[in-house]
C-alpha cells in the first residue's frame, strides 16, 4: 500500500469521532465515536482526542476537523466549546482558553505525527466537492458550519453562519441544534430553507452541499435545484483531501493585545 496512512477526526460539538483511512480514503477501522465532553477546554479535548486514537490501528499522519475558526493552526474562535454546554451562554473564561489556542502545534505534540487542522465545513467540503465553479458547503450539527470553494481550491475560512437573518438570530444559533429542539422539525426545516437562500445570495454558487449530522432531518424533496446533500461519514473521509487541498502551516506570533 504506497502512500501514508491517515487518522481522520471530526470534532462535533456532540461527539467525537474517528477512523484510520488509506491513501485513496478508504476506512481501514470501524468509526470509532465518543461523546463530546463538557466543558471541554483544550486540555480536556486533547486527552479525549489521544484516548481517541489509542482505539485506531497505526497511522503516519493526522486530519482533524474541528468546530470554530482556524488561521495558521491556531483558534480564532470556537462557539461549540466556549459555552459550559450545548445552547447555554459563551463561558469569559472558555472564551478566553480556547482563543488564540494553537491547536495544531497541541496535537502535533500530543501525537508525534504531523497533523493538518481545520474547520470541520472545510473538512467536509474537501471529500465532496466537484471542483468546479463556486462550491458552497454548510454544516448542520450542533451549530452551522461553512465552507467555500473555487474550482476545487480551500479559500480562507469565514463563519458566514454568524451573519444575522430575518429570525432575528444568527443562522448559527436560529439553525442549531438546541434551536431545533425548541422549535420542533417543521419549523426548524423552513428555517433552514430560509438560512440556504441567504447564504446563497451571499455567495452565489454554482452548487451547494448539505451534510452534519441533522441535515438528515431535512426533506431532499423541498431542497431546490443545484443542492446535495451529502452524509455525515464526509467529515472523516475529507481528511485525506484536506492534505491536498492545504500547504504547510506557517506559524506567526500572535498579535499583542493591549
Amino acid at each position: 500500500m504506497a502512500g501514508p496512512l491517515t487518522l481522520a477526526i471530526d470534532v462535533g460539538g456532540s461527539g467525537l469521532k474517528a477512523t484510520v483511512l488509506s491513501p485513496e480514503g478508504e476506512m481501514l477501522s470501524e468509526r470509532e465515536r465518543s461523546e463530546t465532553p463538557y466543558p471541554c477546554t483544550p486540555p480536556v479535548l486533547l486527552d479525549e482526542l489521544v484516548a481517541l486514537a489509542a482505539t485506531q490501528p497505526e497511522y503516519d499522519r493526522v486530519s482533524v476537523g474541528f468546530p470554530g475558526a482556524i488561521r495558521r493552526g491556531r483558534v480564532r474562535e470556537v462557539p461549540a466549546f466556549s459555552r459550559q454546554g450545548p445552547g447555554q451562554d459563551p463561558d469569559l473564561e472558555l472564551v478566553a482558553m480556547w482563543t488564540g489556542f494553537e491547536l495544531q502545534a497541541a496535537l502535533e505534540k500530543r501525537f508525534t505525527k504531523p497533523v493538518r487542522v481545520a474547520n470541520d465545513a472545510d473538512v467536509q467540503g474537501c471529500a465532496v466537492i466537484s471542483g468546479n465553479g463556486m462550491e458552497l458547503v454548510v454544516t448542520l450539527g450542533t451549530g452551522v458550519g461553512c465552507a467555500v470553494f473555487f474550482d476545487g481550491m480551500l479559500l480562507p475560512h469565514m463563519e458566514l453562519s454568524h451573519g444575522r437573518f430575518g429570525h432575528g438570530h444568527s443562522i448559527e444559533v436560529a439553525c442549531g441544534d438546541n434551536e431545533r429542539q425548541q422549535i420542533g422539525k417543521e419549523k426548524w426545516r423552513e428555517r433552514v430553507l430560509d438560512a440556504l437562500e441567504a447564504l446563497e445570495d451571499m455567495v452565489l454558487p454554482d452548487h451547494l452541499y448539505i451534510g452534519g449530522g441533522n441535515a438528515k432531518r431535512l426533506d431532499p424533496d423541498t431542497l431546490g435545484p443545484n443542492r446535495t446533500l451529502v452524509p455525515n461519514v464526509s467529515g472523516l473521509l475529507g481528511g485525506i483531501a484536506l492534505w491536498e487541498r492545504t500547504g504547510a502551516v506557517e506559524r506567526v506570533p500572535s498579535p499583542v493585545q493591549s
